[in-house]
């Protein structure tokens, strides 16, 4: 759209409408939650630093090792997706080694598990198809 004017016709410039909310767009009461949402990231980043980095590891592999578990046992197994997720886990452990603290026993366990059901569950499969 243009403006004519004695100097010509002239295109205003759009204004801008797609600038970015900030705190105070907010009202009263979202500015409220923010402050405590921050708070409570705040005190979650400082347990994270009071915690050694090997129990967070130990508990993220545990995680990879219930995704394993989950595509292993389902109705239909996901084997392509276990494979990723025990190949992840195995890389932790094993590329970890000796690093990981008094949950290492538990996590290499825990791999073995994982890799002997995976062999029970392909040779199953295989066998339904036949």
């Amino acid at each position: 759209m243009s403006i004519w004017t004695p100097g010509g016709e002239h295109r205003p410039e759009p204004e801008p409408t797609d600038r970015p909310p900030s705190v105070e767009d907010l009202s009263p009461e979202d500015r409220a939650r923010l402050e405590e949402m921050q708070q409570q990231m705040a005190e979650v980043r400082e347990q994270l630093l009071a915690t050694p980095a090997a129990v967070v590891i130990a508990n993220h592999a545990m995680g990879i090792y219930e995704l394993a578990a989950i595509h292993l046992t389902a109705e239909r197994p996901k084997l392509a997706e276990a494979t990723l997720a025990i190949d992840a886990l195995g890389a932790l452990v094993e590329g970890l080694e000796g690093r990981l603290g008094e949950s290492e026993p538990t996590l290499r366990d825990a791999l073995t598990q994982l890799r002997a059901a995976f062999v029970e569950v392909k040779t199953r499969t295989q066998s339904q198809q036949q």
